[in-house]
């Protein structure tokens, strides 16, 4: 039996994820990295294989908040980005972390922001 490590793991996992999850030009997927320090996310069209707009944790706007706030106000300020590029639905891709925590705040913030998935 193979015993695999935490990122092994999470690799897998965001594999299986990407088979099914696939982004356009008018409903892009959103992309999340958690690392132990802050989030990363993109809103990508695969069929182009561009990043159409991106927010990071070390945004002025959201660099002084707690981790969880933090999520919450980059899936807003992601949501605005998007809505200034035309775009008002897209596809969520949670890059096989559990849609939980920092994660979950992200997604529910562009939801607030108004975007649709």
């Amino acid at each position: 039996m193979t015993v695999l490590s935490p990122p092994t793991r999470r690799l897998k996992r965001r594999r299986r994820v990407r088979a099914k999850v696939h982004g356009t030009a008018e409903r892009p997927r959103i992309s999340v990295f958690r690392s132990n320090r802050g989030l990363f996310a993109q809103l990508i069209d695969d069929e182009a294989g561009r990043t159409l707009t991106a927010v990071q944790w070390t945004e002025a706007e959201v660099r002084s908040l707690k981790p969880m706030e933090q999520a919450t106000e980059l899936g807003k300020l992601l949501a605005s980005r998007a809505k200034a590029a035309g775009i008002d639905s897209a596809v969520f891709d949670r890059g096989g972390y559990q849609y939980h925590g920092r994660v979950k705040a992200l997604a529910e913030g562009a939801r607030e922001g108004g975007l649709t998935f």
